[in-house]
């Protein structure tokens, strides 16, 4: 080993190398035996790029070079593309339109041209028509307008179903087509300070009416409603203070399923998010964090008991289940984050995708720790600590070195130990690197989050 001083250290980890070999994994779906992901490409100006993955193991693009699957609901997007029996329903970023893509033939559009943005996708299967979140931006001088409406498959025509609230998200439907669920919020709350879960019946004429709360106040956050193949709606809630999971009997009771200290819930930053999902009628596969790490497990719906399953995932995104089988956007402290296909049954698992293609020892890899320090006001701020690692060099003796401080950007994002080539870039060559999360209180964009 050489010895050179903190900060002068000489990586293979370089700025060229990271942008080349990097894709973003924002979202996955399962349509039967196949699985779908979408792939954010930076040498293709950040074009976001449907995949398809067989299970002979075929990986080939869905989305021809010419679209890019994305949506602006929300500013943020997500849940731009749905995906039934392998026709494919997406929103093009380039005109906002919906496409539809049917196997083998290019997308045809399924909308008009218009200032509508569109999110959130579900198959009306009983009405023929897509139901999801629409965003209006006709009227120039005014805020856009929300709605959840229905498209037609046949004409592309477009009718409003629930309206007036200020935002929409997550329209399910149970599995005998009969009854729809979703969130709605209002100003000035965001969705993961204030929501509502609302249900109804849909009449035979395709309209909704008679809706009623399920939960959700001005102090309790609602989120990711679905529907159990049995027919029973569940979803998150914090109104004990952490996001555990419930579900409204056919009674109309709302019942608990967890009491740990941890959040089985993300916040609602953008559409698609999935914590979730059921591999029979009376068990569910989740993921749930604590202390700053995602973990696997098992919910038994009868007796309400939680196995955590072990997992070397500390960030976990995006959980699909098919019966025994998880597929899921995951990442370690030590391995680039990558769409893992996980059998829970025969134990085998596959990475069918990573995020990186750069392969680095591990010697030149920085593993981090959870640290707290006492911050303003008597409370607690939180961070994952990465000290220089290099395994080709040593720093002098009684030397520190220097520190680079990140904040992200807040408010409800989380510093994660996922693998980050990024803070390798630095610690590779001789700094240490404190990826901060925010205690009680922060500031951020001039506003005092709490």
């Amino acid at each position: 080993m050489k010895t050179a001083s903190f900060g002068s250290w000489k990586s293979p980890i370089t700025s060229d190398s990271i942008v080349a070999s990097t894709i973003g994994l924002p979202a996955i779906a399962l349509d039967r035996e196949d699985i779908y992901w979408l792939e954010t490409r930076p040498n293709e100006g950040g074009r976001n790029v449907l995949v398809k993955h067989t299970p002979d193991g075929k990986i080939t693009d869905v989305t021809p070079p010419d679209f890019n699957v994305r949506t602006r609901v929300h500013e943020y997007g997500g849940g731009a593309f749905l995906v039934v029996k392998g026709t494919v329903y997406f929103s093009n970023f380039a005109d906002g339109r919906i496409y539809r893509q049917i196997p083998n033939t290019p997308p045809q559009p399924l909308t008009e041209e218009s200032k509508l943005r569109y999110a959130d996708f579900i198959l009306d299967w009983k009405r023929n028509r897509l139901i999801c979140v629409c965003e209006d931006h006709r009227k120039q001088q005014s805020e856009p307008e929300n709605t959840l409406i229905g498209v037609d498959l046949s004409q592309g025509t477009v009718e409003v179903l629930v309206s007036g609230s200020d935002f929409y998200s997550s329209p399910r439907l149970s599995p005998d087509g009969n009854r729809l669920a979703w969130l709605s919020w209002n100003h000035p709350h965001m969705p993961w300070d204030s929501s509502e879960l609302w249900l109804t019946h849909i009449h035979e004429d395709g309209t909704l009416r008679e809706f009623k709360l399920v939960a959700g106040s001005p102090t309790e956050s609602v989120g990711e409603p679905k529907w159990s193949p049995d027919g029973i709606l569940y979803f998150s809630s914090d109104c004990l203070g952490w996001w555990h999971l419930y579900r409204r009997t056919n009674s109309g009771k709302v019942e608990s399923l967890s009491t740990i200290e941890g959040e089985f819930a993300y916040p609602h930053w953008v559409f698609g998010i999935s914590t979730y999902g059921f591999a029979a009628s009376d068990r569910i596969l989740c993921t749930y964090s604590q202390n700053g790490s995602w973990h696997l497990a098992s919910l038994n719906l009868n007796n309400k008991e939680l196995q955590t399953l072990e997992s070397p995932y500390t960030n976990i995104w995006c959980l699909q289940v098919r019966r025994e089988e998880i597929v899921f956007i995951g990442g370690s402290p030590t391995e680039t984050t990558g769409v893992v296909s996980w059998n829970l049954e025969s134990k085998e698992r596959k990475i069918l995708k990573r995020s990186s293609t750069l392969n680095i020892e591990k010697g030149y890899l920085s593993v981090p720790e959870a640290i707290a320090f006492p911050t303003e006001g008597g409370k607690t701020a939180y961070g994952w600590y990465y000290p220089p690692k290099n395994k080709d060099y040593t720093a002098p003796t009684d030397s520190l070195p220097p520190m680079v401080v990140k904040s992200h950007g807040g408010p409800t994002a989380a510093a994660s130990s996922s693998f980050n080539l990024k803070i390798q870039y630095w610690t590779s060559r001789g700094f240490a690197f404190l990826d901060v999360n925010y205690g009680e209180g922060w500031l951020a964009n001039g506003v005092l989050w709490t």
